[in-house]
């Protein structure tokens, strides 16, 4: 193996259900330059510095013409969402989108969501009842988060047969696999971001004349220090609200399921205190990430990392699976661990682009694995491993049969 190799062998999906042989080889070397030109980082604190340096671009518009694959996502006719974007127009776009969702504009929009999202989940899970065996993605992990950003946002959950199928092209789009069916991927992908924008567009100008108290609402009318959003800008912060405000937390939820049910210990002890979900869900974001790797960062200027220099405009993949496992800042770092201390992970991320949705995905990880280790009588693994998505970033299982004897009344 090597290291000239090693993305794509870790883009591969051959080795999607088990990656991390490959981030083990890959932190043998903590910045591995790529055939092609490519640097890959997967240690711990060589990522958190780069993802702290303001000479790693996340300006998709920086990748154009030097090989960015992934700048197709945003040949839509829609300009990048904020997560594409350097200061300042990333920090004006994230502080007025944050006026909706959190502290300080809306200190409590998501705390006051607790009941609603110990409801939501628990009619979710009522679904399950008679049932020999289900599958977890399709009937808990993907349903559970896409009734909570519909509400929150204020997207009609009717309407979700249609954006369903958006956010699934957008979402393939990302896979950066090069395959012959790499540019089809990314062509529907732009197609999909252009119907998904103007199904938004729609709802945003309605609520613009008749507003109500979700977030697409304020997005469309809110005047803060930063001035408004433009209606463009309003359209893309929500296609991004959409689709990173479930996406993610399905393969949370899902690789959190996965993981308990090959150690069914923990699940045990879930269900018997449910005060652990807390700790328990932060070392799932270390031992398990729904977000594996952050792809194509650009160097404005020449950096030297670990020893290495990175060359002004090269492409910069870090990969925060690889650091969240690293020896040299977790102890045992295979080992799923609830009660780990100073669990400072990378699931979130971290720096300027830490992830937007945290709290919210935090609440709906707890909520939903305790209800499940609650509820699910005797659940066990149809097929180990399950199989999983074809994207290696947005890294899950794509189904999670499990077998059960039955469901627990609410309560």
């Amino acid at each position: 193996m090597t290291s000239g190799t090693l993305l794509q062998q870790i883009t591969d999906y051959a080795n999607r259900a088990n990656p991390y042989p490959l981030y083990a080889e890959l932190r043998r070397t903590p910045v591995a330059r790529q055939d092609d030109g490519t640097y890959l980082v997967g240690t711990y604190h060589e990522i958190i510095s780069l993802l702290h340096d303001p000479r790693l671009s996340s300006d998709i518009r920086n990748l154009v013409g030097r090989g960015g694959g992934l700048a197709a996502e945003e040949e839509s006719g829609l300009p990048p969402s904020f997560i594409r974007l350097d200061p300042p127009e990333h920090d004006r776009l994230r502080r007025l989108a944050m006026r909706a969702f959190g502290p300080p504009h809306s200190p409590r929009r998501v705390f006051d969501m607790r009941g609603e999202l110990l409801r939501i989940i628990s009619d979710v899970i009522d679904e399950l009842q008679g049932k020999e065996q289900v599958d977890l993605v399709d009937e808990v992990a993907y349903p559970f988060p896409v009734t909570v950003i519909c509400r929150l946002l204020g997207v009609p959950r009717e309407d979700e047969s249609r954006f369903h199928g958006w956010a699934d092209a957008v979402v393939a789009g990302l896979d950066p696999t090069g395959d012959e069916g790499q540019a089809d991927r990314q062509r529907a992908a732009q197609q999909a971001r252009i119907e998904l924008g103007g199904y938004l567009g729609g709802l945003i100008e309605e609520y613009r004349r008749s507003p109500s108290d979700d977030m697409l609402s304020v997005l469309a009318t809110d005047h803060g220090p930063d001035g408004r959003m433009s209606p463009i800008e309003q359209i893309t912060t929500a296609v991004l609200l959409l689709i990173a405000g479930h996406e993610t937390t399905v393969n949370l939820i899902t690789n959190g399921m996965l993981t308990m049910l090959r150690q069914p210990e923990h699940l045990k002890r879930l269900a018997d205190d449910p005060d652990l979900a807390s700790p328990l869900v932060e070392e799932l974001l270390r031992y398990e990430p729904p977000v594996q790797l952050l792809p194509q960062r650009v160097a404005l200027a020449d950096v030297d990392i670990a020893g290495t220099v990175i060359p002004e405009g090269s492409s910069v993949w870090l990969a925060l699976a690889s650091g969240n496992r690293d020896p040299r800042r977790f102890s045992e770092p295979d080992r799923f661990d609830p009660d780990r201390r100073d669990n400072q992970h990378l699931g979130f991320g971290s720096g300027i682009h830490i992830c937007f949705g945290a709290p919210l995905a935090r609440l709906e990880a707890q909520f939903a694995l305790t209800e499940l280790a609650r509820r699910l009588r005797n659940p066990r693994l149809v097929a180990d491993p399950p199989p999983y998505r074809r994207n290696p970033i947005l890294r899950g299982p794509r189904h999670l049969p499990v077998a059960l004897d039955g469901v627990q009344p609410r309560g």
